[in-house]
């Protein structure tokens, strides 16, 4: 029982990495600063999840109102969500 539970957890610990979110291509980062800077938004620090979502995601952007707010775009760079940081 204990070999099994020990296998299980370095099995779930080794996937960790291939679940993290990845950085953008240089291509990726004009598009998405153009489209956080569409909604009067900018700084913060991008990441791109590597599941099938293709979402983009911007952590603690300052925007027009001078609030921090996360961003989520999809793979169009379209705005799915705003929230308060």
């Amino acid at each position: 029982m204990k070999r099994m539970l020990l296998a299980a957890s370095l099995v779930c610990a080794l996937s960790l990495p291939a679940l993290a979110d990845a950085p953008l291509s240089a291509e990726e980062q004009k598009q998405a600063t153009a489209a956080a800077a569409a909604w009067g938004c900018e700084g913060g620090k991008w990441e791109k999840e590597t599941e099938a979502s293709g979402v983009y995601e911007l952590d603690d952007a300052k925007c027009k109102d001078g609030a921090a707010y996360d961003l989520k775009f999809d793979k169009d760079f379209k705005l799915r969500s705003i929230t308060a940081d």
